[in-house]
Order: C-alpha cells, then structure tokens, then sequence
C-alpha cells in the first residue's frame, strides 16, 4: 500500500515535529509509523497527532550513565527485575502519573483509554513491551515502548520510588546492550532522561540508524507490516539471546 504518512521532511518546525494529523491507532498504523520514526502524541478529544521532531532525543544502550549515588544505590539493592509480565499495569501507571505542568495540580495524561488499548494490541502481537522495577511484590517502577528490529521505541515510564524508574531505564539499556539493540529512542528532550545519558541528534542521523536497525526495505514493510511481528505471540524474554538481568544488583 501507499505511505500513509507525508515524508517526514514535512514536518513543522514550529511545533517541532508535528508531521500528520488523523488516521487511526490500528496495530498495522503503528507499526508503519515507528518504522519510519514517527509516534503518535496527543490530548484526549484531540485528533490523532503524528510527530517526527528534529532534533530527536535517544539514548545508546552503552553510554547509559549510573551515577555514583545510583551505584551504590543499586548494590545494596534488593530489587527484582522482569518484563512483560504486568504490561497493562505498567501502563495504567504510567497514564496516572501527574505531570509538572499540570495547572492547579489536576490530573491530566496523552495516554488515553484509546491509547491503552492500541499498545494492549501490540503487546498481544509480541511488539510492544514492559519493563517492571519490584521488591517483594510491589510494583516500584517500569517503563514501555515498542521493540522493531534492533531499535526500542521508549513510550513513558513511572517510578513510585525515588530511583524506581531510573534503575527500569538501566535495566533496558543493558538488555539492549546485551542482544544488539541499537538504540532506546527517547522520542523528545527530558532533562531526566538526559542525565540518563540520552542526548539529541539530528533527525536525519537518527533515521541512518533506522534504516540500519530495522533491515527489512520500507517498502515491504508499508505493504505488509505483519512482516515486523515475531512469528507467534511471544514475551520480550523469549526474544532475547542473552536473558534479562532479574536483579538489579546485577546491572552494575
């Protein structure tokens, strides 16, 4: 089929980004967007917004920075780590968390009913995936985000302790680290994530690093994006060559 999407070289500068509007949240949409390094990112009762900001904020599975008071943090840490095994937890959380510029205090968040159920629908594919932060059973922190080829799409993360989602980062980063993924896109400069080690690079670099991570040609993939799917519904961990590190001691 056709690229339902403009070449992002049409995307505004101001807002920065901005590349489409409309369309739907079909797991074959999303699929044809991460693709090619666009997310959806809009309000409740907005249309559906499709960014593709310049420049774009990610972070290199080996640069993750842990800083001294992290270190020793996580070597005393009796911290578990595991992945998709509360995904629409990890969502829920991540939907309810306040945001800063939140005026009065009143809750508001991009990750909508439609939203849930859209990534609901890639997780079920085996393309969308959790990471989540526990001690004795109570969820700390964690994150989610899309797995295509050798690049993971960050969507948000959550943290119920200071360094709940700090140590949900790292635990992603060495597990790309450890089976040759390239790249955690961080999607939009954060100064928390900056501190991670995330920085910025061009729009057109990063799309390099597309084209090498994902190998299937574009055009396959806009006429079949099922072509991206692990073959059979399967977890992050049984798409791993080398398992995830279940504690967080062992991130160091």
């Amino acid at each position: 089929m056709p690229n339902p999407f403009p070449p992002t070289s049409q995307a505004l500068t101001e807002p920065n980004g901005l590349l489409a509007v409309g369309g739907d949240l079909t797991s074959e949409t999303l699929i044809r967007a991460y693709a090619q390094g666009i997310f959806p990112w809009f309000e409740p009762g907005q249309e559906i917004l499709w960014w593709s900001p310049d420049p774009r904020s990610v972070l290199f599975p080996d640069r993750i920075h842990i800083s001294r008071s992290l270190s020793k943090f996580l070597r005393k840490s009796t911290w578990q780590i595991s992945c998709d095994s509360r995904f629409a937890e990890v969502v829920d959380r991540c939907a309810s968390v306040l945001r800063h510029e939140d005026l009065n205090g009143e809750h508001s968040t991009w990750i909508s009913v439609e939203m849930r159920q859209a990534y609901d629908a890639l997780h079920q594919l085996g393309v969308a995936h959790s990471i989540e932060i526990s001690d004795q059973g109570q969820l700390l922190g964690g994150l989610y985000g899309v797995m295509l080829g050798n690049v993971f799409f960050g969507e948000s993360m959550f943290s119920d302790h200071t360094n709940g989602s700090k140590v949900a980062l790292i635990a992603l980063a060495r597990l790309c680290q450890d089976n040759g993924v390239v790249m955690i896109d961080c999607q939009v400069h954060n100064p928390h994530l900056e501190t991670m080690g995330a920085e910025l690079i061009s729009r057109q670099v990063f799309e390099k690093y597309l084209e090498g991570a994902i190998t299937s040609p574009m055009d396959a993939v806009l006429d079949n994006p099922a072509r991206l799917i692990p073959a059979k519904r399967t977890s992050l961990k049984a798409r791993l060559r080398v398992p995830l590190r279940q504690r967080a001691v062992e991130l160091l």
